[in-house]
């Protein structure tokens, strides 16, 4: 029977939840190391190293580089891992000059200057992106299905009907007033990028009505282009299917609600020297 172990770095173990969701895997891989159910500090040699979270500080760093020399294959695990996620909000300049000030603190990592994603650290055999990636898709990286295909984008998993004829003029802000359960959310103004995000989370944001912010990430026609090709398409989508004025898109697409998740499309061609290949992606 294969090993596998979770490493998690700087993140909320949101990741780990969703692997234990999961049940389907235990009759064919051994769980030799997480420490969310485990207490025990030393991760042996596996088969399979998922890795979840961020390296933010020198001691994600070590471990990170200590146990990928054990692993068989890495993957990195979620948008943290992917792209910095919620702990790449320690790279503004207030956040980081609060810690780094702290020149009392004791028994605490040291912080690193910015929040990393694995990959520019160590080698990443695959990647699993979602916040969290959900079980089907811990399913698919363990067991290796090769029959696994998800539909290309979250808009053609997510199946509401799209109306040619309802073209809003203005955004309706984010989960502002009642939503219609059959009807596209674009059509009804909301700021949905489920046409670009990367499928395979079966929609669980959109069909019951909250609009799809991108934690998958890009969808394969956007991995290995520009971040501005990505922007353009979304632009493209609203500027086709309602009047709402392109200014105000680009404002709310920039607005502190989606730039959470929305920074890691431009993460896959700007930010890596080596831009990520969409084979490698779950």
């Amino acid at each position: 029977m294969k090993s596998f172990a979770v490493l998690q770095l700087s993140s909320c173990a949101g990741c780990e939840v969703a692997l234990l969701n999961a049940d389907e895997w235990v009759d064919h891989y051994r769980l030799a190391y997480m420490p969310l159910v485990s207490s025990t500090h030393n991760l042996p040699a596996v088969d399979l190293l998922f890795v979840s979270g961020s390296v933010r500080t020198d001691d994600d760093l070590h471990n990170l580089r200590k146990a990928v020399r054990q692993a068989g294959e890495v993957i990195a695990v979620g948008t943290c891992a992917i792209s910095g996620g919620v702990a790449h909000l320690g790279d503004r300049d207030e956040v980081r000059s609060l810690f780094l000030a702290q020149e009392s603190r004791r028994h605490v990592p040291r912080l690193l200057p910015k929040s990393h994603p694995v990959d520019e650290w160590v080698p990443v055999d695959r990647y699993l992106p979602g916040c969290p990636p959900t079980p089907e898709l811990f399913l698919a990286a363990l067991t290796d299905q090769e029959d696994f295909k998800s539909a290309s984008s979250v808009c053609q998993e997510c199946g509401r009907h799209k109306d040619k004829e309802i073209r809003p003029t203005h955004l309706s802000g984010f989960m502002r007033g009642s939503v219609d359960p059959e009807l596209c959310l674009v059509n009804q103004g909301y700021l949905c990028i489920g046409t670009s995000t990367r499928a395979g989370c079966r929609a669980l944001c959109t069909r019951p009505g909250h609009p799809c912010v991108g934690c998958r990430g890009p969808s394969n026609a956007f991995i290995e282009k520009e971040s501005s090709a990505w922007l353009a398409s979304i632009l493209r989508v609203f500027t086709t299917m309602t009047d709402i004025p392109v200014e105000e898109l680009e404002q709310a697409l920039r607005s502190p609600q989606l730039a959470m998740f929305l920074f890691q499309f431009s993460d896959y061609d700007e930010l890596h020297r080596k831009p990520r290949s969409k084979d490698k992606v779950i």
